[in-house]
């Protein structure tokens, strides 16, 4: 009889013991959650904070009793895990709730730690008097101190420290509540996953909203100033009152029980293992936010705390452990990324690598922006989606893809994402049928129009012009706004432009001169197309601003 032991709880390690039990009525299977709750939904802790999910129970999805009738797996919470010893198979236990230790062997050991808040060390953030108002959330016992803080004290102002995914639900869920807030984010964007002209959408979404969006500042110091407030040092030299702290920078791998047992650490600080999630010692598997995993698109080492790849790396973990002697193993077949997050009535997406990635790593690509109408625009409803689609200028493959919008921002993402893994190109892209009544999405889809733009380019067809080469415009260069003088006061406009309005281009190209380049731009690149093809084929050097004037606006924002 096989014994499996698994160190931790929530996606990875739930989801292997239970793809273990389905497998074997015969294994033992144990489980070690050094907190109180073994299987909760903690992508959902700051709804229930906000009050999207009114009920706390509906957050937790399987209890120490559940797993134990439904899948006949010993549950023990409350009981941590300190030491691992490989040479005689056993671990060293200890019962929070009596002190009490014990040691308990295994055949095979499953590591599924998580990952631990990142707290850096900021001045007056560890004194005892500030503590009652700092927090950050991570877990059930984590959002309960943060209700409780706001059920017992006065919290007229919130500050949320980073703005990624938890800051950034965070910052929604004290809006519902009525709570001015402030986030603060050092980088010069929210959210990292995707570049900063996409962000843009969101950093307007954020202000609309009232919210106190200061980026470029970093939280430099805290102190106590009353009984309910906190005066916070900024790294921009200025001060703030709040009266609670989140501290959302992001998460680090919790690597200390596999580190003291001398299994391989990566180079990026996660467990090391390999593509059958074995760790150094080939009786040990670590699946989840603790390890290094293979990315997707270049197959190099990757952190990515993401409950999607948990809970495939549990299953494929209990899949190898219990496979037969002499079977294949199951590989992980690497992390593309791929992730949403609701920002008041926006959404922004992405999977794939993004372009601060490319460029760090010095990968050739190119790109496309779209932005066109969820479903048929004279349909009501229609909201428009803002894409930017990454691929190799070499063979077409899709690197990467993101995505805002209010509506139909999800199914492109998730289409791309799987075309990214299958291993499509952009010329493929263009021949995918996707469903189409106008309720629901267009003739030509927003990802088959993104598809037509980029081959445009790789086929020469188009010479494009991105919005970050639009302030360098030189004496040899005009830049020509091809929309309605009307859009021009209602949207705003690029210093220094030409305006003729694409359907009066052909009686008035004569105004432009042949021996300058012609920089054009619309709105959001449609247009621009048009009038690239009318001024190429009379004999202009052409270039179009790829996205137009929207994605220009929003890289500034």
């Amino acid at each position: 009889m096989t014994k499996i032991v698994i160190i931790g709880g929530v996606a990875g390690g739930a989801s292997a013991a239970a793809r273990a039990r389905r497998l074997s009525e015969d294994a033992e299977i144990i489980m070690f959650e050094r907190g109180p709750f073994v299987s909760f939904a903690n992508c959902g802790l700051p709804y229930h904070i906000g009050g999207d999910i009114p009920q706390r129970e509906s957050l937790l999805l399987q209890t120490p009793e559940s797993f134990l009738s439904r899948f006949n797996v010993d549950v023990r919470v409350m009981n941590e895990v300190l030491s691992i010893d490989r040479a005689s198979k056993t671990i060293l236990v200890k019962n929070l709730l009596d002190g009490s230790e014990y040691s308990e062997n295994y055949d095979f050991l499953l590591l599924s730690p998580g990952a631990s808040p990142i707290i850096p060390p900021i001045e007056g953030l560890d004194i005892d008097d500030v503590q009652p108002l700092v927090h950050s959330l991570r877990n059930i016992p984590d959002m309960d101190r943060i209700l409780n803080v706001l059920q017992n004290r006065e919290v007229k102002h919130a500050t949320v420290v980073g703005g990624g995914f938890i800051g950034l639900e965070m910052m929604e869920a004290f809006h519902q509540r009525g709570i001015h807030t402030t986030l603060l984010e050092l980088s010069d964007q929210v959210m990292g996953p995707v570049d900063k002209e996409m962000a843009g959408f969101a950093h307007a979404e954020i202000k609309e909203k009232g919210i106190d969006l200061r980026l470029g500042v970093a939280l430099a110091g805290v102190s106590k100033s009353d009984k309910d407030h906190l005066a916070l040092k900024l790294s921009d030299n200025s001060t703030l009152e709040t009266n609670l702290l989140i501290m959302a920078i992001g998460v680090k791998p919790e690597i200390k029980l596999a580190g003291e047992a001398g299994l391989k650490i990566g180079e990026l600080g996660g467990i090391w293992t390999t593509p059958t999630l074995q760790t150094s010692d080939p009786s040990i598997y670590a699946v989840g936010d603790a390890i290094e995993e293979a990315d997707f698109v270049t197959g190099e080492s990757t952190l990515v705390p993401l409950a999607g790849p948990a809970n495939r790396q549990g299953r494929m973990a209990a899949n190898n452990m219990l496979a037969e002697n002499g079977a294949e193993l199951d590989t992980y077949q690497g992390t593309q990324g791929t992730a949403i997050c609701k920002i008041f009535d926006l959404a922004i997406a992405s999977t794939g690598k993004n372009e601060k990635q490319l460029k760090r790593e010095n990968i050739s690509y190119e790109k496309v922006y779209v932005h066109t109408a969820s479903h048929a625009s004279y349909y009501p409803g229609a909201e428009t989606v803002s894409l930017k689609l990454l691929f190799s200028p070499d063979n077409g493959k899709i690197l990467g893809a993101q995505a805002a919008g209010k509506d139909g921002v999800d199914k492109r993402i998730d289409v791309l994402a799987v075309a990214q893994r299958a291993g499509m190109t952009i010329e493929q892209l263009q021949h995918l049928e996707l469903t189409y009544a106008p309720p629901y999405g267009s003739a030509k889809d927003v990802i088959n129009q993104a598809a037509f733009v980029a081959s445009n380019i790789l086929k020469g067809d188009i010479t494009p012009i991105h919005f970050d080469e639009m302030d360098a415009i030189s004496e040899d260069q005009i830049l020509l706004d091809v929309r309605n003088p009307i859009e021009l006061q209602n949207n705003g406009y690029i210093e220094g432009a030409i305006n003729i309005p694409v359907d009066e281009l052909r009686n008035r190209m004569e105004e432009l001169p042949k021996d300058k380049e012609i920089i054009l731009y619309c709105q959001v690149g449609l247009r621009g197309n048009v009038a690239y093809n009318q001024l190429a084929n009379n004999g202009y050097k052409v270039k179009n601003l790829i996205g137009g004037f929207r994605t220009y606006k929003f890289a500034s924002l």
